[in-house]
């Protein structure tokens, strides 16, 4: 494709005003042109927009439009992308319908992405172009990719070999790059390169720059698996080799292996059929980087890497050959979920628990629950792996829905950690300071040992409130019910909400009292300023989204705490997931019931998960672990089933509580949430609402009621929640309850089936 008719393409792609021509490349009719009736189809686009449904126009039946083919196509003024839903042959009224412009020459998205599409605007009650849009996520991907020229020898001798000359050729022997590269390389003038190029010892060669990825080893093999592990992936591989819908819970406690059992499901599955492809989902960003390197021990070739920090260029190239059906490897974030895979075999979600895959902005969804209902249209099975499964997941593996696959101990050597509660009213921490006497006691007999240790902390920056001494006033983000939290290290004040922020005043702006601000309560910053006072010699890092903003930040970290370059490391949640360091012996955590306060439904369950993930970091090789959690209500069950690391007591006592109250797994919950820009539009709207609301048997309605954080970027919030039995089709309620209501066009209502926020 030439630079000109790349760029028209691309501008057609992404035009935004009136209709007109993108120049020849993908015309389908010239202006004025007139058809028969019955040479016309009638093809039904869906488009990425938050439309309810697709859009019908007219085809010339010779352009052999197909579901799912990529078009160009008018609303109103403006030519937009969209996907071909359906066609209609030879259909007698197309001809009153506006034409389609253009035709995209990039794969067609499959027909079991276009089925996921269709489901799961359905179940998430939103439009399905809202879904589309997620698919559709890379739109240069769809044209050729870019080339570039690049030099290669020939093997045809020069007629004069001069010392320049041999230093050329010597380089243009490693690797084939551009005429500039290859003299800068070799330390010569363009001109002696161009002379080797004349005389035919160089050719020309026009590549990709977005080359296919190269297949995987099929005849590698992975780690030597214990007994338990052998059993447990030929279990799971024997539901790979079946062919049909099926999930099984890899349950097994931190450090038993679990990776190694999946990656033998993936080798089974790509083995199965030489189009068949393997997703791997993880719930951080930070784990992609270990998870890449196991896959390239295993199968010789790194994975394809599908999440937001990715280069442009990276995601063009990883959409189209994944569209393409060339990459049969692909590790990613809940967003990889919705790539428009043609062979998908086997999914695995990785710490399926994780509250990390629940997308809370845009489309809202639940990215395990979603992933089990891909595997379900597309015949293909499913893995669960965690140490901690959701209490969702643990039912149906109790129910025989999902095959329960452990691993109940940890590989070769390593054992389980020793867990104790410290109980901060009797060992309670030094004034002003937030490490109790004991946790600083095991960090340093740890460092004696010359291991390492962790303190985790679940709350980023310095302190979660700067509060004035003279007048109480705090320091809030604007038009947002929440506090600013300090970050010591940027001198900023920081809304983790919205991301506003702004430096530290010096003055208060209420009282106008000069250097009056104080912090009030800790974060890692302050966990890390108090540890560099106990432990002044010793080598401290801070793991959290702050100080590892991208992969290769993380990776540097993750490398220089496995090679013990860091004696102690102090994390927010990023550290509990995924993460392997051979010589990490102690864990602290602080604030361990933190989770526990407020009113969310899993905050039982998702401080045992995560306390537990933290702890299962401490002795993972041959060395003995032990992990201290400090709590304020050592007495609550969560906290006594984390000391006595009985989790099978904890889930009983939770899903007794769960199933009387029927709240999930034994019944169904969602969110209806009206946002407006003031607190009487949102009251009037969502008082609207409750009066539109159907009845129906089996199904409670709680609400409005203004929600926890009731302002948010200026706009009022008010609450709806849902509460029904199992067998009530929640989605069918809500479409039916949205459609009943007229309201204004500042309001915005948001849907969340399945909520887990309740804020």
């Amino acid at each position: 494709m030439t630079s000109t008719a790349r760029r028209r393409a691309l501008e057609a792609l992404k035009r935004q005003r009136a209709p007109q021509s993108a120049g020849p490349l993908f015309a389908v009719a010239e202006e004025g042109a007139e058809y028969e009736a019955d040479t016309l189809d009638k093809a039904s686009v869906l488009f990425p927009l938050p439309l309810p449904e697709p859009f019908d126009y007219r085809a010339p039946a010779s352009l052999g439009l197909e579901p799912g083919m990529h078009v160009i196509a008018p609303i109103g003024p403006r030519l937009v992308r969209g996907v071909v839903w359906s066609v209609e042959r030879n259909h007698p009224g197309a001809a009153n319908l506006k034409a389609i412009e253009e035709v995209l020459p990039g794969s067609p998205l499959p027909a079991i992405s276009r089925q996921f599409v269709d489901w799961a605007a359905k179940y998430l009650v939103r439009p399905p172009g809202d879904v589309l849009r997620m698919v559709a996520r890379s739109p240069e991907a769809l044209l050729p990719p870019p080339t570039h020229i690049v030099l290669a020898p020939t093997g045809e001798t020069p007629p004069k070999v001069t010392e320049a000359r041999r230093r050329v050729l010597e380089e243009a022997a490693k690797e084939q790059v551009s005429a500039a590269e290859l003299a800068r390389r070799a330390d010569v003038s363009s001109a002696v390169v161009k002379g080797l190029v004349d005389c035919g010892a160089l050719a020309k060669l026009e590549i990709s720059e977005d080359p296919p990825f190269p297949p995987p080893d099929l005849a590698r093999s992975g780690k030597n698996l214990s007994h338990i592990q052998q059993a447990a992936a030929e279990q799971v591989c024997a539901a790979v080799r079946d062919g049909a819908f099926h999930v099984s819970l890899l349950d097994g406690v931190t450090g038993s292996g679990k990776t190694e059992v999946y990656l033998e499901a993936a080798a089974e599955s790509v083995k199965q059929s030489p189009t068949a492809k393997v997703l791997v989902l993880l719930p951080e960003i930070a784990l992609t980087q270990a998870a890449m390197g196991r896959f390239e021990a295993r199968f010789g070739v790194t994975p394809v890497e599908w999440h937001s920090a990715i280069a442009h260029k990276a995601r063009r190239r990883a959409w189209r050959e994944i569209a393409a059906g060339r990459a049969r490897l692909v590790v990613g974030a809940r967003s990889a979920l919705f790539l428009p895979y043609p062979n998908l075999r086997l999914i695995v979600v990785d710490e399926e628990h994780d509250s990390s895959y629940k997308q809370e902005d845009g489309v809202i969804y639940q990215a395990r629950d979603l992933a089990v209902a891909r595997a379900k249209l597309g015949d293909c099975a499913v893995i669960l792996a965690s140490a901690t499964p959701s209490l969702e997941t643990m039912v149906n593996a109790q129910s025989g829905r999902y095959a329960h696959v452990q691993l109940p101990s940890r590989h070769g050597a390593a054992e389980l950690p020793d867990v104790e509660l410290v109980d901060l009213k009797v060992d309670a921490p030094e004034k002003g300071r937030w490490l109790s006497p004991k946790l600083v006691r095991g960090a340093g007999e740890a460092l004696l040992r010359g291991e390492q240790a962790l303190f985790y902390m679940n709350r980023r920056g310095y302190a979660p409130l700067t509060l004035c001494r003279v007048c109480g006033h705090r320091m809030q983000s604007p038009e947002t019910d929440s506090w600013l939290v300090e970050h010591r290290y940027s001198g900023r004040l920081v809304c983790h909400l919205t991301g506003f922020s702004i430096p530290k005043p010096k003055v208060c702006p209420e009282c106008q009292t000069p250097d009056s601000f104080t912090s009030i309560g800790p974060g890692v910053e302050r966990i890390e300023e108090e540890v560099r006072a106990f432990f002044p010699q010793a080598r401290i890092e801070i793991f959290s989204s702050d100080t590892t903003p991208d992969g290769e930040s993380v990776r540097d970290l993750v490398r220089r705490m496995e090679e013990h370059e860091i004696d102690i490391l102090i994390g927010t949640q990023i550290v509990a997931k995924g993460h392997n360091f051979p010589n990490l012996t102690f864990v602290g955590v602080v604030d361990a019931d933190l989770g526990l306060k407020g009113g969310d439904l899993r905050a039982g369950e998702r401080t045992f998960q995560l306390v537990s993930q933290v702890a299962g970091r401490a002795g993972r090789h041959e060395k003995k672990g032990r992990a201290l959690i400090q709590t304020y209500a050592p007495q609550e069950p969560v906290m006594q089933a984390l000391a006595a690391q009985d989790r099978d007591a904890f889930f009983a006592a939770e899903v007794a509580e769960r199933e009387a109250a029927g709240m999930p797994p034994y019944g169904r919950l969602a969110a209806v949430i009206v946002s407006a820009p003031n607190e009487q539009l949102a009251n009037d709207a969502a008082k609207t609402m409750g009066e539109k609301a159907p009845h129906v048997e089996g199904l409670d309605l709680w609400g409005p009621a203004p929600a926890p954080l009731s302002v948010i970027r200026g706009m009022h919030r008010r609450r709806f929640l849902v509460r029904a039995d199992r067998g009530v089709d929640v989605s069918a309620f809500l479409a039916a309850w949205s459609s009943r209501v007229k309201l204004h066009s500042a309001v915005r209502v948001q849907i969340d089936v399945d909520p887990y926020s309740f804020l």
